[in-house]
């Protein structure tokens, strides 16, 4: 318990407690969101997005399987008619998963045993210990779409299940982003061959990346897939890990 105890306050000081952190993601999330908008925040952990979409005015649909983080969303937004609060995952399919859970660092709690086999490679995540799992339900960004409406803006940051969370999208969405990891190099590929996929249709994406909790894009300029795919290799002997951000031409 005091583990756990211990996991939770330090990711609510590095949402909540970092200077000026607020204030860029802000602006950051200020070119996707206005006022009225659906945001969904899948894999909400605390609620730091939460805090920032709702100061923009948008209406946020939060998802976060971790028991502990869920605590924490409905003591911070559960008054807030304008959040809801989804308990459990977001996959390919309707069903249930097994979720394994970091109690000392609950921001990297995952349903991808690969992604976890992968990470131990690198030496950031040496201390990391997944101490305990539980089951969780899951369901589909096309069934949250089906309640809730086409997201505006959709966050994607589940700690390597990103692709399957794309996998039950099939619709474009306007903008979206999904966490990249350069020790699961190959997975974040594949979720940005599913992004192409969806875009298809609809004109294509744009993508930029920011640097891990930076809330500032790396370029000025919006690139294609492969030129995004060249800079994302570029960086992978750095073990610099972030976010992709998409959003339609």
């Amino acid at each position: 318990m005091l583990l756990r105890a211990y996991g939770i306050a330090r990711s609510l000081a590095m949402y909540y407690g970092v200077p000026g952190k607020h204030r860029r993601a802000t602006r950051l999330y200020g070119e996707f969101l206005k006022p009225g908008d659906v945001a969904f925040d899948v894999g909400a952990h605390v609620g730091g997005r939460v805090r920032v979409w709702r100061g923009l005015g948008a209406r946020v649909v939060a998802v976060e399987p971790q028991p502990d983080c869920l605590r924490v969303l409905r003591l911070f937004y559960g008054r807030d008619d304008e959040v809801t609060i989804v308990p459990g995952a977001v996959g390919a399919r309707p069903g249930q998963a097994r979720l394994a859970l970091s109690s000392a660092t609950p921001t990297v709690s995952s349903m991808s045993p690969g992604w976890i086999e992968s990470v131990t490679t690198d030496r950031s995540f040496a201390r990391v210990r997944w101490d305990r799992a539980v089951d969780v339900d899951v369901t589909t960004l096309d069934d949250l779409i089906a309640v809730h409406g086409v997201p505006a803006f959709c966050k994607i940051d589940v700690e390597g299940f990103e692709s399957d969370v794309l996998a039950g999208l099939t619709r474009a969405v306007p903008a979206l982003s999904f966490e990249y990891v350069p020790s699961a190099h190959e997975a974040s590929l594949e979720s940005l061959r599913l992004v192409e996929r969806l875009g298809a249709s609809a004109g294509g994406y744009v993508y930029n990346y920011s640097p891990i909790e930076t809330m500032r894009f790396a370029g000025e300029r919006w690139l294609d897939a492969a030129a995004l795919e060249r800079g994302l290799e570029r960086i992978r002997p750095h073990g610099r890990s972030g976010d992709v951000y998409a959003r339609l031409r």
